[in-house]
């Protein structure tokens, strides 16, 4: 089990390879919603996305026997260019299995850290065979993007680094799809304190975990339809186990909000985000009365779009 100790011992094992990501503040947000909001920036790391953290613990954690074949996964996302990199700075190959239907901003992404493509049909059934094929071939490590061990070490990193500087706070918030970061943020979070609150943040229209942690049982995610695209898989196994443990609550947002709540971001906090990144201030939108004159840390997912694409006048 993943214990406070495991999370110190990783936080220092990756430190070499990742970003400390700062944490930013603005007076204009906090009266915007009368409270206090602090922004842990993991759209400054490496790749663009907290995923890199995972990533690397992931890989500096297999056997060396085990590395010399490489690693392999299946992701359009951040996780295929979070482990492409990973792997290039320890000189492994990485075998990337991606949708045919990927955006080639993200393609090229990949191409550009190294990963080695394989296309698929865009189902997970596809995913799932491709990559059985080629590790049959390569005898490559599968790292799963979430539902892994050292992957959600990983990503409670980001967490570890935020309490290492201030841990006066009432709450701290996640966004949540596949549920690395915000098991990984639960767990250093209580692991280390009572006092403060962990919430997930997730889109109404792809609201899996919700339904999830409110039932009990894992539901899967069906026919999500959100611009929040990192959003879109179901919870792990491991993940909703840790999160029905430690979570306190999963709030849900509206499409509009979390346009909103990118405009807000862009133009108050000068910093590039990705849709997913901008569901726990949306969800703070959307829940405003919720944390009046608290102090929340929110987790800032990731700053990879597609600019060219996005559509910023849908809600105007």
């Amino acid at each position: 089990m993943i214990n406070i100790d495991k999370i110190i011992e990783c936080s220092s094992l990756i430190s070499p390879y990742i970003h400390n990501t700062p944490i930013l503040k603005s007076d204009s947000i906090n009266e915007l919603f009368s409270c206090e909001i602090s922004f842990k920036c993991e759209n400054f790391q490496k790749v663009g996305a907290f995923k890199y953290r995972g990533a690397t613990n992931a890989i500096l954690c297999l056997p060396k026997e085990k590395q010399k074949n490489g690693v392999i996964t299946h992701s359009s996302g951040n996780h295929a260019q979070a482990l492409s990199l990973a792997a290039k700075m320890q000189g492994i190959p990485a075998y990337i299995i991606m949708p045919e239907t990927s955006s080639q901003v993200k393609i090229d992404a990949v191409k550009s850290y190294g990963g080695n493509i394989t296309f698929c049909k865009p189902n997970l059934q596809a995913r799932e065979s491709t990559a059985h094929n080629v590790k049959s071939i390569t005898r490559a490590e599968f790292i799963h993007p979430y539902d892994n061990e050292h992957i959600i070490t990983g990503q409670a990193t980001a967490s570890y680094e935020v309490f290492m500087n201030s841990m006066n706070f009432d709450v701290i918030m996640t966004p949540v799809g596949g549920g690395g970061l915000l098991s990984g943020t639960a767990l250093t979070t209580k692991l280390m304190t009572d006092s403060i609150s962990v919430f997930g943040a997730e889109p109404q229209n792809a609201n899996d975990a919700y339904h999830s942690f409110y039932s009990g049982n894992l539901v899967p995610s069906v026919n999500p339809d959100t611009i929040a695209d990192g959003l879109l898989t179901s919870l792990g196994l491991l993940n909703f186990n840790i999160i029905r443990k430690y979570v306190d609550k999963i709030l849900c947002c509206s499409e509009i909000s979390i346009l909103k709540a990118m405009t807000i971001m862009y133009e108050r906090l000068k910093i590039v985000v990705e849709p997913s990144a901008a569901v726990p201030l949306a969800c703070l939108i959307d829940n405003k009365d919720l944390f009046l004159n608290k102090k929340l840390c929110i987790i800032v997912s990731g700053g990879n779009i597609d600019l060219q694409n996005f559509n910023w006048l849908i809600y105007k």
